[in-house]
């Protein structure tokens, strides 16, 4: 069985107020391609179809013909909700796609869903969990508990619901799994919008053993896998969303995977959308233009950090802005502001980041592996955790 993995569409965002509808409809081409093209035989959307609760109409008209374009030849299409999506908006046609061979998952449930694939006629079952928040999945998980002990309890709760959705895997079918969560390990950005409070509602990736063969996740926008039971991976954002994506290649991640067997593993990269770039500027205004006149990144929407020596008028930056359209921000840093800046950027940088950095300088600029960046991880919660304990105590 051949399965497409994509998810964090989030249909009617805008950057800085510029719509990026014709890019998400360039996406939607791209993908229905990709799925007639390779035989895709099942299609997994894993969350976040919208980026609001109220999308715009538009938003909402690109997701259901979509939908209609994916499953046209009786392709099966699997959709969760995300943390950005309302939930029962999500499920709200179920009864009237159901017959096209679209499920819509909006609620927490613990009934995995069961689709057959008609070019194989094989049957795929999938542990389907939309996301996970506290209200959803109708359990406070409060008290007086520090975060390492909300975190276990919402982790041991997944972890339930998990079990509970992979009951009916069999040896003679397709198991798989697919949520919108944040797993211990998994790499941020800044467009993803936080879905816990100080790292509470994190999920360790023991609690998605569920005896899926492959786990389809939603929420991080950088596509990557993550080290647990089977192959776990989050397929990414369609388009880069903030400029903590710029350089990112974008991609879906297809999967062909038998009853019983090993999931075989490709990413195919997309070419839609504008690209988000950061230009850095140390020869002032001048070399903006030039960069400009040259034709640098013509297509893309920009980022613009500037060093100079004299504050810049509102004519400078009312020319720059209308010399290129993508330009989105404009950031003129001044001599004093350098030492200022850095001490910002740094304390605001994650963790991982922060020891990629170390480890490049350690090393003359090699770049530590995903293994090495989790086992730093888990090093540093592990002594994040016995430093609270040892607080505790003294109080």
């Amino acid at each position: 069985m051949r399965i497409l993995h994509t998810g964090d569409w989030h249909l009617g965002r805008t950057l800085e107020g510029r719509s990026r509808q014709k890019e998400q409809e360039q996406f939607v081409d791209e993908l229905v391609e990709i799925a007639d093209s390779s035989g895709a035989d099942l299609i997994l959307m894993a969350g976040d179809v919208y980026d609001s609760v109220n999308p715009p109409a538009a938003a909402e008209q690109l997701f259901y013909e979509a939908a209609a374009r994916l499953t046209a030849g009786g392709r099966p299409l699997v959709v969760i909700s995300g943390n950005h999506d309302q939930p029962e908006r999500v499920a709200s046609v179920s009864p009237l796609v159901r017959r096209q061979g679209i499920t819509l998952v909006g609620m927490p449930t613990s009934e995995p869903v069961t689709v057959h694939a008609a070019r194989t006629g094989e049957i795929a079952k999938i542990a389907a969990l939309p996301y996970p928040s506290e209200a959803r999945l109708g359990e406070l998980l409060a008290g007086d508990g520090g975060e390492a002990e909300l975190r276990l309890a919402y982790s041991a709760r997944v972890g339930r619901l998990m079990q509970l959705l992979g009951r009916e895997f069999t040896p003679q079918t397709v198991n798989l799994a697919m949520s919108h969560i944040y797993v211990l390990g998994g790499v941020e950005s800044d467009s993803e919008r936080p879905i816990q409070v100080g790292g509470a509602y994190t999920v360790d990736p023991s609690a998605l053993s569920c005896g899926a063969q492959y786990t389809a996740l939603g929420h991080l926008h950088r596509a990557q896998r993550v080290k647990g039971e089977g192959m776990i991976r989050y397929s990414g954002s369609p388009l880069a969303y903030s400029f903590s994506e710029a350089g990112q290649a974008k991609s879906v991640a297809m999967i062909d995977v038998a009853p019983g067997g090993e999931p075989v593993f490709e990413e195919i990269y997309l070419s839609c959308g504008r690209p988000l770039v950061n230009w850095k500027s140390t020869g002032g205004l001048q070399e903006v233009y030039s960069w400009l006149d040259e034709g640098r990144d013509a297509g893309a929407f920009i980022d613009l950090e500037l060093r100079l020596t004299e504050a810049m008028s509102m004519n400078d930056i009312q020319r720059l802005r209308k010399s290129r359209e993508g330009i989105v921000h404009i950031r003129p840093v001044y001599p004093q502001m350098e030492q200022e800046l850095e001490e910002t950027a740094r304390s605001r940088m994650p963790v991982q980041e922060l020891f990629r950095r170390f480890y490049q300088r350690q090393t003359g600029g090699a770049e530590p592996d995903d293994s090495l960046i989790e086992l730093f991880l888990e090093l540093a919660e592990e002594e994040r955790q016995e430093s609270a304990e040892g607080e505790e105590m003294l109080k």
